[in-house]
Parts: C-alpha cells; structure tokens; sequence
C-alpha cells in the first residue's frame, strides 16, 4: 500500500532534508559550511551581486552568519573540496562528483551545433590554449595574449578566446579552479583535480542512478520531475534510475493528495533516510537559486508560492524588487523582500516587502532579526526600509521600534 503523506509534512520533509529542521549555530564555521554542502551536494552560481552573491546565501540561510573565507577556502583552489561544472546551472559541486558528470561532459562534445562543436571547428586555437595553460599554469581569459582574445559579436561579447574556453569547460578539457572578481580561471584538468578522479568514468545509467539518489536525499521528497530537475537530467535515464532505487529501497513511493498533473495523481518518493518532523521552526531569507526554491512549480506544489525573479524584467514593470528573496518561516513561504547591500553607506537597504496571503501577524517581527543579522553578515550598521510593498510599513515599525543604540549588541546569531 502507498503511503499516504499531506502536503503540509511534506513541506516539513522537503524542509529538514534541506537542513532548517535545526537551531542556528551560536558560532558558524566550516564544520557548518561543509554540512550545507553535505545535504546540498551543490551551490548555484549567479553573478548578482546587489545583496550578496547567489552561491554564500544558502549556507547564511541555513546557519546563520557564518565567515564567507571559510566557503571560499573551500570552493577555491587545489585544496577545495569543490570543483565548478554545469551541474543544475553553473554550480560548485564536490570533487569526488566530477567522474558521474562524464556523460555530460561527453554530451557537450558531441553537441556539433554550439557546445564540442565550436572546439572541434576551432581545434587549433583549442590546442594552443591547452598549451598556454600547461605552460602557465591556471589563467583567467582576460590575461591571455591571442589575436583572437578581442570582443565582438554576440555571446555577451565574448572574444574567440573566451567562447572556446567556456565550450572546453563544458567538455572538460579545462576546468575552472578558481574566480578572481568572479572571473573564470581556467586550468588543465591535471592541474587542478586527482588522477583517481580523471581516470573514472562510470557509465551513464550508473552515473544517472547516483545523481538521482543524491536528489532525493537533498529533497527528502520528490516527485520524477524534481529529481531531473535537481541535476538538469532528461526524464528517461532518470525515470529508469528511479525504478531501479524503488527496488533497492532507496525510494519508497508516495502519494501526497494535492500534487497532481492535470486530473491525475503525480507519483512521489520519499527517500528511506528522509527525516518526517512534526514542525519547523525557521525564518530565513532565501536565495532565488536556492534549491527550495529554483525549481518553480516544486515551489508552486509545496509552498503554493508563485516566484519568478524580475532582475531581467524592466523596471517599470517589475512587481516585487530587482532582486526579491523568498522569505521562509517555518514550514512556509510568507513573503519575500527585495534586498541591497549598500556598501558605501554601510546600510542594508530593503528596498520592497511583501506579504503573501495569509501570513502570520508576526511576519514583520520576525523578519527583523534575519534582516539585522545579514546586515551583520554584509560588515552593515544599518537597516533601512526605503521601499515599496505591503510588509514595508510593519517592518519600518518594527526596526523603528528598536534602540538605535542597541543594534550593535543585537543578540541574533
């Protein structure tokens, strides 16, 4: 018989298997950091950087304020536990992941229309760039001295030089071992991850089937699209990888009333390690590439919280913010706030707050504490509401409620 689970506990499944079924640590440090990525298994990366750029949220949401060298001590360099692929987007991933990503790698090769293709059509400038760097070592695309390192045409202007190394990255003939101003720094392969690591290439339904089980220990529940989504996965090989995790029970079939597709009931797994807590007690603020929250309609099933970032969208017809984080309270999403560190005055600026229907009374007084803390996280001395939306004006109450005086010694983690 399948088990019945209400969506309300699945909220709380996907929740604690995300890591906010516990309290904030008093005083966050890599041993935290790596726990995130242990449940995670990857961080999205973005380029925005209005608030604070998309890949150190997670972590801050889930711990608290945490030293961000830590996390580049460990995304960064040969010694990282991390290495950067096209993961879910551009992510970080740890190492010990590179051999189940082969098969996209090969993918990538094989593509003859933008991706292998360009390599393949532009073999010698690809061979002199692997030359270059095993001569040099790792380098950024901006130092490197080519006839064809010049912008031009489509490709957000990038040179021959850059296109061809960003297809080399996708194929893996060269790897990115670092960012330096969150520019790309290109290295060989074998200058930046292990033999072992190099000389292993699973095939790719064993590959699929690892990728799949590691979705589903990060969602704790997780309908087939979920699961392919986490990873970016076409549906087959991830169809077949979740009926051969059912019959292993690593997956165990689920139904949550509620989640369903047209008419139809959607088929769901738990995982066999998902934690089933009773409640959630959170508030945080999320990134828009959180994994709670990046995949729409999983957030549109759990949460029934409509999302969509507007940075891409004109201003004038933005409705929340440029860049509006979701804002998690316990098991819900209860609103989301546009935020912007604004370095040179040293305030974080909130520049919209909304509420979503039905949130609780207390999301302004709760809300205060997260913000408070991120600002402490940002080196900001103050917080300021300076825009627009429904939960702007119970917020400004709430910060103005506090002792100017006394922000220094806040007491949130």
């Amino acid at each position: 018989m399948v088990d019945i689970v209400s969506t309300a506990l699945a909220r709380r499944i996907a929740l604690a298997a995300q890591g906010f079924a516990r309290p904030l640590p008093a005083a966050p440090g890599t041993r935290a950091v790596n726990g995130v990525i242990d449940r995670l298994s990857l961080l999205q990366i973005d380029s925005v950087n209005v608030f604070e750029r998309s890949h150190y949220l997670p972590a801050f949401s889930r711990v608290g304020a945490y030293d961000r060298a830590a996390l580049d001590r460990i995304t960064t360099g040969r010694r990282g536990r991390m290495v950067e692929y096209w993961a879910h987007q551009a992510a970080f991933i740890p190492r010990e992941l590179w051999p189940l990503f082969h098969f996209r790698r090969a993918a990538f090769r094989a593509n003859g229309s933008d991706w292998g293709g360009w390599v393949a059509q532009d073999a010698p400038l690809a061979e002199w760039l692997r030359a270059e760097l095993a001569a040099n070592g790792p380098m950024r695309a901006s130092e490197i001295e080519h006839d064809a390192n010049e912008r031009r045409g489509p490709w957000w202007g990038w040179s021959d030089v850059k296109r061809t190394l960003e297809m080399m990255f996708r194929t893996g003939d060269v790897v990115c071992v670092e960012r330096r101003r969150f520019e790309r720094v290109y290295a060989l392969p074998e200058q930046a991850l292990p033999g072992e690591l190099l000389d292993t290439a699973p095939p790719e339904a064993d590959a699929v089937r690892e990728l799949v089980a590691l979705a589903a220990s990060a969602q704790g529940i997780a309908t087939e699209a979920d699961l392919a989504d986490y990873w970016r996965m076409k549906r087959a090989p991830v169809r077949q990888a979740i009926t051969e995790l059912e019959e292993a029970g690593v997956l165990l079939p689920v139904e949550v009333p509620g989640w369903k597709t047209g008419a139809r009931q959607t088929p769901a797994w738990l995982h066999r390690d998902a934690k089933r807590p009773r409640r959630i007690e959170t508030a945080a603020v999320l990134s828009p590439f959180d994994p709670v929250v990046w995949f729409r309609p999983r957030t549109e099933r759990l949460f029934d919280f409509h999302y969509r970032i507007e940075i891409y969208t004109p201003e004038p017809d933005r409705k929340f913010g440029y860049y509006s984080l979701p804002v998690l309270m316990d098991d819900r999403v209860v609103g989301r706030v546009d935020l912007k560190s604004d370095r040179q005055a040293g305030v974080l600026r909130v520049q919209s707050a909304w509420a979503e229907p039905g949130a609780p009374a207390d999301t302004a007084a709760r809300l205060v504490p997260v913000l408070w803390r991120a600002a402490a996280w940002q080196g900001l001395d103050d917080v300021t509401v300076t825009g627009r939306g429904d939960l702007s004006p119970a917020l400004a109450a709430e910060l103005g409620a506090d002792d100017p005086a006394a922000t220094a010694a806040h007491p949130w983690p």
